[in-house]
């Protein structure tokens, strides 16, 4: 049986095209994963960046209350001062004024930090929607880009797997079965050019028999790899 070194090659060819069309069809959804996955690490940072601010803002009321409640203090520690029956007492209510002073301080010190601390947060929270916001952008284009290139690429696979069905008829009955095992197994690796007598697949030395056998256009399978080979044109 003879088969034509032109349709050896053509069919590798198509299979060729297809592997790399496939590879774009796959390549698609991959990217729009990656980029979702950009805009889930964003949403996480808002989120986190927001509970910051939250916690913050809680903090410093409580401080607020803490800070009013000593003012509050104060003020009654005060107003017993003119009711102290003896020296010690009047001097015992000096000392609780004193610290509660001091600790009304150190709030006041703790709520400014507090606050400064939100204003840093909220700008945080600020450049996190802004990442989030291109994030979801470059997601949105990603998903309308992929399913434009899908459609083309589907086209194209259509219409190669209709000239490799035309070209795989003009295979001998005899070898389409071989043919077709080599395929399953390895796709488009599975055929390759045979120059000077080597399989430019894995680098071996066809056999002078098996040279001799491609230039009659009998079908030839590497015994290294297995895959058929085809000559160039000549």
């Amino acid at each position: 049986m003879a088969v034509s070194a032109a349709v050896l090659r053509g069919l590798h060819r198509i299979h060729c095209q297809l592997a790399e069309l496939n590879e774009r069809l796959e390549r698609g959804p991959r990217q729009i994963k990656a980029r979702e996955a950009n805009v889930a690490k964003f949403e996480a940072a808002l989120t986190t960046s927001q509970d910051s601010v939250k916690q913050t803002k809680m903090a410093a009321d409580q401080k607020q209350l803490d800070l009013k409640s000593g003012e509050t203090k104060i003020g009654d520690l005060k107003a017993k001062l003119n009711a102290c029956s003896s020296n010690k007492e009047y001097q015992a209510l000096l000392e609780q004024i004193a610290a509660s002073e001091m600790a009304n301080s150190v709030l006041a010190d703790e709520i400014l930090e507090a606050m400064d601390k939100g204003d840093q947060l909220e700008l945080a929270v600020g450049e996190a929607k802004t990442h989030l916001e291109s994030a979801q952008t470059e997601l949105s284009k990603c998903r309308d880009a992929v399913s434009s290139e899908s459609e083309l690429i589907r086209g194209d696979i259509a219409r190669l797997e209709g000239e490799l069905a035309e070209l795989e008829k003009q295979l001998p009955a005899e070898m389409k079965e071989d043919y077709r095992r080599v395929i399953r197994s390895k796709g488009a690796d599975g055929m390759a050019l045979a120059e000077e007598g080597v399989c430019l697949a894995c680098g071996n030395l066809a056999t002078l028999n098996m040279q001799n056998e491609l230039l009659l256009s009998k079908p030839v399978f590497c015994k290294a790899c297995g895959c058929l080979l085809y000559v160039g044109e000549t």
